[in-house]
């Protein structure tokens, strides 16, 4: 049976998302775990698989993993569970056996920028030039294998007290690719860079520019959506909403 677990996490915890040598990361830990209590045997045989690797300090309130295994979903949810204090998982299913998780209907990114004298205005009006699809080679690290385009379906801009808040919506990032944006968003607040300056790095990718790199702290990768749901576990959903409270407050 393919079955798929949704999970969350705090990244400042660990060395990133993917497995590193030696390092402390959260696929590292759930691999082992898997492991360690006979779900698989290892991640070739099982066809283990994961949606989106999230960099070291981002944090998420939603991830999916998927692997092939002969264990009940209660026995997965339940273990898994009580294995970890800032890993939660919180949502599982059966799937069909040819189920890829990196193939999600959409992904959702947030990004806390702290608003200290920042030109909100030029802010929500350029961040709109990012929407749509692009070659984002200007505002993302490309890998050699990896096709730059992409398409951003939607960016919404809210503010609160201390934080313009930005959620970015698409199928699919680049690597850095919102943490890139948001880098370049900061100079357009503090006057450092034009709109007109975006439009031409979007429409000229071969010209390079580097407009830097945003800290990955406020990065919280949301959701992740398919077009099937997950099965909750009322007392895993419990410990979700503190760990969602948990990230959120520990940003003011």
């Amino acid at each position: 049976m393919r079955t798929t677990v949704k999970f969350a996490y705090n990244g400042r915890n660990f060395y990133g998302y993917a497995r590193q040598p030696q390092l402390r990361t959260v696929e590292g830990d759930i691999i082992k775990s898997l492991i360690k209590y006979g779900f698989i045997e290892d991640t070739k045989e099982s066809n283990f698989k994961t949606s989106s690797r999230t960099d070291k300090n981002v944090s998420a309130l939603c991830n999916v993993i998927a692997f092939n295994t002969s264990a009940s979903k209660k026995q997965i949810i339940e273990i898994l569970s009580d294995e970890f204090i800032d890993i939660i998982f919180y949502g599982i299913a059966n799937v069909e056996p040819d189920f890829n998780p990196r193939y999600a209907k959409y992904r959702h990114y947030r990004y806390y920028l702290k608003n200290s004298d920042l030109d909100i205005e030029k802010i929500i009006n350029t961040a709109a030039c990012f929407t749509g699809t692009h070659n984002f080679s200007n505002f993302a690290k490309v890998e050699a294998f990896k096709d730059p385009v992409r398409t951003i379906d939607n960016i919404i801009l809210s503010e609160d007290t201390d934080f313009i808040i930005i959620d970015f919506y698409a199928q699919t990032f680049l690597w850095h690719q919102v943490r890139r944006i948001i880098s370049a968003l900061i100079k357009i607040g503090k006057g450092k860079l034009s709109k007109q300056e975006i439009v031409e790095a979007l429409a000229n990718p071969e010209k390079k520019v580097d407009y830097g790199l945003a800290p990955a702290e406020p990065l919280i990768l949301m959701n992740i959506v398919y077009y099937f749901e997950f099965e909750s576990d009322s007392k895993q959903e419990k410990k979700f909403k503190k760990i969602k409270e948990k990230l959120t407050l520990s940003l003011y």
